[in-house]
């Protein structure tokens, strides 16, 4: 009866092994082709980012440069205007004299003259004083035009200059959006992955518990061959069997450090970030992180030397989530609590593009 009994408990749970639908799991090197491709648009994406960024910026300078430019020759164009109108004055001023004068005051200086030189000389002098004023004025109207000229194409220069600006401007929208919405595929990708490897890793552990069960079942019917024919056998194989029982049975136990850490950050959600802090109401993200490691308001390190931990490939709830200048609790499913940053709290959040997993 003893040995029915028995029998009966090894197939029920072999039967229960091999009726257990097994899903066929996520191709994880698929999943890992698309993370990495997504990785390089994102990559690309912030390189294209960065560019315009300093195109934004070098345009930026040029268009103060160019304002100066504008507000120098704008006043070289008033002095320009200035002098133009004083050597127009003197001008007529002294056409004013010579009409005031009258022509016979011109007539009797010239007649008056000594000799033919004299008279040549005057004459002469005469005709340089109407060629100066003439050369001067249309040297200073020339003047006048061409900083004039100047400042019409600098400021066509400015006004496309500040068209572009316009253009990089939206460019760098664009950009952004793109870029959220690829980051945000990123994560989804990272997720789906970190599923696949779980779910991997769920069927390998099902695939060797019915590996076991055969065994045990197995080693069953050949311990009651053997009790059938000696009954002291039996009863050592009754003590085998308890034991293998007593082994199978077992299952390895869960972190409990990994929980506590975990526990430890579900219980801040929610204060809100300061700089500097660590606790007990408010955190800095490397602050919060410490927290939850140690279980004390002590700093252990910072975003910068954390990055420096024991990287893992397979992250675990309790493991820490790290890029440059931040860091957070990984707690599965693509998923972390960090204290992201000014203004903000304590709360879940996926893991963010580009970080790693490290290890206390």
């Amino acid at each position: 009866m003893k040995r029915f009994v028995r029998r009966l408990a090894a197939a029920g749970a072999a039967s229960m092994l091999f009726v257990t639908p097994v899903m066929a799991a996520p191709s994880v090197n698929e999943l890992k082709e698309q993370k990495q491709a997504a990785q390089g648009e994102v990559n690309s994406l912030q390189n294209k980012l960065t560019n315009i960024v300093e195109k934004i910026s070098k345009l930026e300078e040029d268009l103060i440069a160019k304002a100066e430019e504008i507000e120098k020759t704008e006043k070289d164009l008033a002095a320009a205007e200035e002098t133009e109108k004083k050597q127009y004055e003197d001008m007529k001023l002294r056409i004013k004299f010579m009409y005031e004068s009258g022509d016979t005051s011109m007539l009797e200086s010239l007649v008056t003259s000594k000799d033919f030189t004299e008279l040549m000389n005057k004459a002469e002098y005469v005709q340089n004083v109407h060629s100066y004023d003439r050369e001067k004025l249309d040297e200073y109207i020339a003047t006048k035009k061409k900083v004039k000229k100047l400042k019409t194409n600098l400021e066509k220069e400015q006004k496309e200059m500040e068209s572009k600006q316009t253009e990089y401007e939206a460019e760098e929208d664009n950009l952004n959006t793109m870029l959220t919405s690829k980051e945000a595929e990123l994560a989804n990708i990272d997720g789906e992955l970190q599923a696949a490897v779980e779910a991997a890793a769920r069927a390998a552990a099902e695939a060797e518990a019915r590996e076991r069960a055969e065994r045990e079942a197995a080693e069953a019917q050949q311990n009651e061959q053997q009790e059938d024919t000696n009954d002291t056998q039996e009863a050592n194989n009754d003590a085998e069997e308890e034991s293998d029982k007593g082994s199978s049975s077992s299952e390895p136990q869960g972190s409990a450090n990994a929980g506590s850490v975990v526990g430890r950050a579900q219980s801040k959600l929610g204060c809100p970030y300061k700089w500097g802090a660590c606790g007990p109401d408010s955190f800095d993200c490397s602050g919060f992180v410490s927290y939850c490691l140690t279980g004390s308001y002590t700093r252990i390190g910072t975003s910068g030397s954390m990055a420096g931990w024991p990287r893992v490939s397979n992250p675990q709830p309790g493991d820490v989530c790290v890029r440059p200048g931040h860091v957070g609790i990984y707690i599965g499913g693509g998923q972390m609590i960090h204290a992201p940053h000014t203004g903000d709290v304590v709360k879940v959040s996926p893991v963010q593009s580009g970080m790693w997993y490290v290890r206390y």
